[in-house]
């Protein structure tokens, strides 16, 4: 039995959902549902979470005039304006200090809390965008919602304590999922390691990787970096420096 034949065999709704993802910033004039997008985001609400804390809130935002603020404030990105709904996905730990408050406790914010709450964000959407994704709907994530927390808690009203990890773009996609080939990742003797962490050099697959990406995009040189040196040039100095001040500000420990 072959690999893809072993693959199809394990098959299922989930994983076909999951194999067939793509970012999508392109979306037709279409209205999502407002039954459909309770149905998702009710079902992304049994999402793990670490010791039932639900340290996590969701922002739907259908306004126009906000969404185009919200674009701003991302870096001008035009499918937040374009997409039918924009969702965000908050670490919240303003409930937290209130259920604390209602037993005379204080809330010890530290960085385990900072994590805790961020992961908790991070994994409803992940379940957000899986569930839309099985109804056909496109999505993106939307990382640029960090560039100014502040501006965002000031725009949608966040009280302190809650922040927003990423923002998603959700509507119907000009080509149906499933349609347009599919962006190569890393290989998995990269990403997937058994009983221990593997020692071998990592360089000949990255370099390998570079190449299927660049085929993939279509350079003419197939052996151009195209992961790795977007990698190294976009990282060799810090992203978003003034983020760790400005959460602080907001409420939020990192000791």
């Amino acid at each position: 039995m072959t690999i893809r034949e072993e693959t199809d065999l394990y098959e299922t709704a989930g994983t076909q959902t999951l194999n067939q993802h793509a970012s999508v910033r392109a979306f037709i004039d279409k209205p999502v549902p407002d039954e459909m997008l309770n149905a998702i985001l009710n079902a992304a609400r049994r999402s793990p979470t670490s010791s039932n804390m639900q340290t996590y809130s969701i922002i739907v935002v259908r306004s126009p005039e906000t969404r185009q603020r919200l674009a701003e404030l991302a870096g001008n990105q035009r499918h937040i304006e374009q997409c039918d709904v924009f969702v965000g996905f908050l670490a919240d730990l303003n409930r937290l200090e209130i259920a604390g408050e209602m037993h005379g406790q204080p809330l010890a914010k530290s960085l385990e809390t900072t994590l805790v709450a961020t992961v908790d964000a991070a994994l409803v959407g992940m379940s957000v965008q899986t569930a839309a994704e099985s109804f056909g709907l496109g999505a993106v994530m939307i990382g640029g919602m960090r560039n100014h927390p502040q501006k965002v808690a000031d725009l949608l009203g966040f009280p302190p304590g809650v922040y927003m990890v990423y923002g998603m773009s959700i509507g119907w996609p000009q080509a149906p999922l499933g349609t347009k080939s599919l962006k190569p990742r890393l290989p998995e003797e990269l990403i997937i390691h058994h009983e221990a962490y593997s020692e071998d050099d990592p360089r000949p697959l990255i370099a390998d990787y570079d190449g299927e990406l660049a085929a993939f995009y279509g350079q003419r040189n197939q052996h151009t970096a195209a992961w790795s040196g977007p990698i190294a040039s976009r990282l060799n100095t810090p992203r978003r420096p003034h983020l760790r001040q400005t959460l602080e500000a907001m409420g939020f420990h990192f000791d």
